[in-house]
């Protein structure tokens, strides 16, 4: 689809791009001699240099320049050009302030391996991992799992973002992200009833006394947290494609779920559930 975009050149805006789509220019590679609608020569100049830029940056494996340039509820445009250096990232920490409180478990999955990291343990190796990837797919990560991670690490994160919390808004699907799952009817088995709030109960309760279950039920949830968001991510793609004139080319299959090397803990879960008073919170 990325190839199909121009939404992201100057001056160029969705009615625009629409248009140029309806006159034939369907791509950077269709010459404008091809178009039966006429195209003005400033317009011209201005898209032909946009394309210019834009194939070298896609030459350089670039995508933070499309990135930057695309409203947020278009970002899902650079995913299968990126793909293969796409990670899907979901942090948890102990409250929502990212200037007073701590990380507590990170999960990365680039489609094919999982990585998780734990505070006290391998937290730190966190950012030397995330530096092999060019795009983070994440649910509201522009606002809170970025800013957090830049912040607890004193580091900056340069890569290209797909927050899927735009694009499936774009889509009428809003809410945290446990709620599009359950309006996209995605089932989390074992962990439907755990979400932010209960997760720092969890920790708390792992750093009170030692439960190696609950850090694993905590890790279940962060990983499943992680790997569903491949699984939004090419639902969401595809029902945006489906609002262009390429849905009958661009279709992308579903991807298949890994298995979850943790497994959440029900005594555990009922444990904390009932002797903590706790009930929904807005964490996303």
């Amino acid at each position: 689809m990325l190839k199909n975009t121009f939404l992201h050149i100057p001056g160029i805006g969705a009615i625009t791009e629409r248009h140029l789509w309806s006159s034939g220019l369907t791509d950077w590679d269709t010459p404008f001699d091809n178009t039966p609608t006429p195209i003005s020569s400033n317009r011209k100049i201005t898209i032909t240099k946009g394309i210019k830029e834009s194939r070298r940056h896609l030459d350089r494996d670039n995508p933070a320049f499309f990135s930057n340039l695309l409203p947020s509820n278009q970002g899902w445009r650079l995913f299968p050009e990126f793909r293969e250096s796409t990670v899907y990232l979901d942090i948890e920490t102990t409250g929502l302030e990212r200037h007073y409180n701590d990380i507590t478990t990170i999960a990365l999955y680039d489609g094919a391996t999982i990585q998780t990291y734990v505070h006290g343990k391998n937290l730190t190796d966190f950012v030397d991992d995330i530096q092999k990837y060019n795009v983070i797919v994440s649910y509201n990560g522009k606002s809170f799992d970025v800013p957090f991670i830049e912040n607890y690490f004193g580091i900056q994160l340069n890569h290209a973002q797909i927050d899927l919390r735009y694009v499936l808004s774009s889509l009428g699907y809003k809410g945290g992200l446990k709620s599009c799952e359950r309006q996209l009817e995605m089932d989390r088995g074992d962990l439907s009833d755990v979400d932010g709030f209960f997760a720092v109960l969890l920790w708390n309760d792992y750093q009170k006394t030692g439960n190696q279950k609950a850090l694993d039920t905590l890790l279940a949830y962060n990983v499943q947290d992680t790997v569903n968001l491949e699984n939004l991510m090419v639902e969401a793609y595809n029902l945006k494609i489906k609002e262009t004139p390429f849905c009958n080319s661009h279709l992308i299959p579903s991807p298949c779920m890994p298995v979850n090397p943790y497994e959440a803990d029900l005594k555990t879960v009922d444990k904390i559930k009932y002797g903590s008073g706790f009930g929904q919170s807005n964490y996303w």
